[in-house]
């Protein structure tokens, strides 16, 4: 029996989506966008110089075949000869938000159209507004509009604080966040407002309701915790996790998977940073089980550098992870599979502060070298559960 691990780099992107026309930013499409594409060139022409300088260096990517993934996805010659196994997926589910990406990954490509609130203010419809204010026990909330998170806490945590109200905004994605001071308002509380609404914000088929919990003063800033909580609407039918699971085996997540597949299937959770996560999986290396499925979500590349439009932070983490998992790789055991993709784009060169539609890499450890070309994001999921000599449900094929 065999191990498999899938580890999400969230929104690692390649470009190349044949769709991205139909996605966009504001009102410029997202045509053109290419997360790893463009951070790669700003970094080669010295436009990615702080706290890194130079050319982008992850060789431990390349090596497995990140470049020529990012050229396939783009329809550009491919002239080297990876190591390890290497394509590019591209999804067809109509969204490009996490629990889209981490779902088809999964198995599952969505069934419907999600609903998105309008960049509008006031962005919610006064009934969800006074059920949110009720379940509060406050007259009213804050924000109700489409923002950044880091902005709209700076902007509103002191109004927040005098009046209790809790901190509402939505996004590009089919989101509703609430921010909340974890002393003044409490962190308990907010999850419990946030568990209270979901279900009515699930029935309008909104993704995700999202608890940002923050600390601070307006003296040394405000910063968001790590207490953050997905509440997600569950999959419409059984993914990876619930084929795994369902065979006796071990699902173990970390980072968000938990949230994102409203622990459907998930067997062990371990959530943290995402340095704290990387040390969970380099012990997961040695303690997971066999015929376990080891599922992870590394988010910081998207919440902190894409949206940011960082491209120094964004290639600093590339780099980063580079490393670490280049330090994993060489200790797996024999038999086992390490797959590393994406779920969407989120290209921090580009107009906007949203997702952008791209194409995901596939790059594998644990089976030598092996092209797969241009695969489906359903793919991955028939493929791990082809390792792990388990049925698979969806549309999904092995390309092992």
């Amino acid at each position: 029996m065999t191990r498999a691990f899938l580890v999400v780099m969230d929104s690692v992107g390649i470009g190349g989506a044949p769709d991205a026309d139909q996605f966009f930013n504001g009102d410029l499409p997202d045509t053109g966008a290419n997360t790893l594409g463009h951070i790669a060139q700003a970094c080669a022409e010295g436009r990615a110089e702080e706290g890194r300088s130079g050319s982008l260096r992850v060789p431990v990517l390349e090596s497995l075949g990140l470049g020529s993934a990012v050229r396939l996805a783009n329809g550009d010659p491919v002239v080297d000869q990876p190591n390890g196994l290497w394509g590019a997926a591209t999804e067809v589910s109509r969204g490009k938000d996490t629990p889209s990406g981490h779902w088809e990954l999964a198995g599952v490509p969505v069934p419907w159209d999600w609903t998105y609130f309008p960049d509008t203010t006031p962005a919610f419809p006064d009934d969800l507004v006074a059920e949110v204010a009720k379940a509060a026990g406050n007259e009213g909330i804050l924000g109700n509009c489409h923002a950044s998170g880091t902005a709209i806490i700076d902007e509103l945590a002191e109004e927040h604080i005098r009046t209790g109200q809790p901190i509402c905004y939505t996004s590009a994605d089919s989101v509703f966040q609430i921010a909340a001071h974890e002393e003044h308002f409490g962190l308990d509380r907010l999850l419990k407002l946030c568990a209270d609404i979901a279900p009515t914000l699930h029935k309008m088929k909104v993704g995700r309701v999202i608890a940002r919990p923050f600390v601070g003063d307006a003296e040394a800033g405000y910063t968001r915790t790590t207490n953050r909580k997905d509440l997600a609407l569950a999959p419409p039918s059984p993914t990876l996790c619930d084929w795994v699971s369902g065979a006796g085996r071990e699902v173990i997540g970390v980072g968000k998977i938990g949230d994102i597949f409203s622990m459907h299937g998930i067997t062990q959770l371990h959530k943290g940073s995402d340095a704290q996560l990387m040390d969970h999986l380099d012990r997961l290396v040695e303690d997971a089980p066999e015929g376990s499925l080891t599922f992870a979500n590394f988010v910081e590349f998207d919440s902190l550098y894409g949206h940011r439009r960082d491209v120094s932070g964004y290639a600093r983490a590339l780099e980063w992870f580079d490393a670490r998992i280049g330090a994993i790789l060489p200790r797996l055991r024999e038999g086992d599979l390490l797959i590393i993709t994406a779920d969407h784009g989120n290209d921090p060169t580009w107009h906007g502060t949203d997702h952008t539609r791209e194409r995901a890499p596939v790059l594998g450890y644990g089976v030598g070298a092996k092209p797969i070309g241009l695969v489906a994001f359903a793919d991955v999921a028939a493929s791990i559960a082809a390792h792990l000599n388990i049925p698979a449900q969806g549309p999904g094929r092995s390309f092992l």
